[in-house]
């Protein structure tokens, strides 16, 4: 599925929110970076990780707790959060929320 569209595509209607799961699609997947959508349901999350890589989240819809190297960041629809390389990171749902996820590997 990664890299087939040649038209513009509407990202958030890429994946769909599941009761109590996590949806993901990814969407470019190349040896220097990916690009990924999520849809996470209200109270779904990813649990505290690091990365060797910078990652950029995008919110799509909704809102989403962030929490990078403890301090929590508060994002809703629009906004955009760079998680560094090396901190330790995790993300909440406060409500369904969907995001892109651009990871560049270096």
């Amino acid at each position: 599925m990664a890299g087939e569209f040649e038209s513009a595509v509407n990202l958030a209607g890429l994946v769909e929110y599941q009761a109590g799961s996590v949806v993901s699609r990814e969407v470019v997947k190349k040896p220097t970076g990916t690009v990924t959508v999520f849809a996470f349901d209200a109270g779904q999350g990813l649990s505290e990780h690091t990365a060797p890589f910078d990652a950029l989240v995008y919110l799509l819809d909704g809102t989403a707790e962030v929490t990078i190297a403890g301090k929590p960041v508060a994002a809703k629809t629009g906004d955009m959060v760079i998680m560094p390389g090396g901190k330790p990171h995790a993300l909440k749902a406060m409500t369904p929320f969907k995001m892109l996820l651009v990871m560049i590997r270096s």
